[in-house]
């Protein structure tokens, strides 16, 4: 069984994003290690690329930040490496093809299944692109993980045969950023991929409170939440870490009960 699936073995899982060296690698490592504490079921790390497409200005300004630190995907490697020495829960690499490549894709996904890593997320590759990573992943047991958008309605069914670890539900077209309100009907998305492939399904995109997270899992089986952590990176700086591990807490509590 993909290890991914822990995540969403004890009710609704809730997961974590953070991009990696925003304000420091040390602080990245330290809110990695508290968010595990505070209840996060599968932590999910940015790796930061000048030109991340798919996300808000919240995170794109993090990721500069990052990469004006000097933060390198080596250097997010090793901290991995002292991160699996204590962080049990699932992990997965969110980047960008381009950083695949410029690394060397076998390299990149072999040292992942080195260091403890357990899936990637390239939300810039279609599906009708994902072969070259595709067979890599499986090769080194790591589970490429498919994202699916309002808009995919008439391939759900065709990416979620061959979705694996989780499926990634985006929740509203446009980047990644909180919103006000989410009109997306997640759970006729879900009902397609289920019909498809026993998978669990996780909403993300624009869930940043405990009522928006309580209500996306009442129809999925978690809730991913990036930008509103990322914020806190950026408003608390180097004591961020407690923020977060009280955000990751309440954000936890609100889909702790739902059946």
């Amino acid at each position: 069984m993909s290890n991914i699936r822990k995540a969403f073995e004890n009710g609704k899982a809730f997961i974590a994003f953070i991009t990696c060296g925003d304000p420091s690698l040390e602080i990245t490592e330290k809110s990695v290690i508290e968010m595990e504490k505070a209840g996060a079921d599968l932590i999910e790390l940015g790796i930061p690329f000048s030109d991340p497409t798919a996300e808000g200005p919240v995170i794109q300004e993090a990721n500069i930040r990052a990469l004006s630190g000097g933060v390198t995907t080596d250097k997010i490697f090793e901290m991995v490496r002292r991160l699996r020495k204590t962080v049990r829960v699932p992990m997965v690499f969110m980047t960008y093809a381009n950083v695949v490549f410029s690394y060397g894709a076998e390299r990149f996904i072999r040292t992942c299944r080195e260091i403890g890593m357990d899936g990637l997320i390239l939300p810039d590759i279609p599906f009708e692109e994902k072969a070259e990573f595709d067979g890599l992943c499986k090769k080194y047991d790591i589970d490429l993980v498919s994202l699916i958008a309002p808009t995919s309605e008439s391939r759900i069914g065709m990416i979620a045969k061959e979705a694996n670890g989780f499926v990634y539900c985006v929740s509203s077209l446009g980047v990644t950023g909180s919103r006000s309100e989410i009109t997306t009907d997640i759970g006729a998305m879900v009902k397609k991929v289920k019909e498809q492939k026993d998978i669990p399904c996780a909403v993300g995109f624009g869930i940043s409170t405990p009522e928006q997270a309580r209500k996306m899992a009442e129809c999925a089986d978690g809730v991913i939440v990036g930008s509103a952590i990322v914020k806190l990176c950026a408003q608390h700086g180097e004591e961020c870490v407690p923020y977060i591990a009280r955000y990751v807490r309440e954000m936890k509590d609100a889909v702790r009960d739902i059946s």
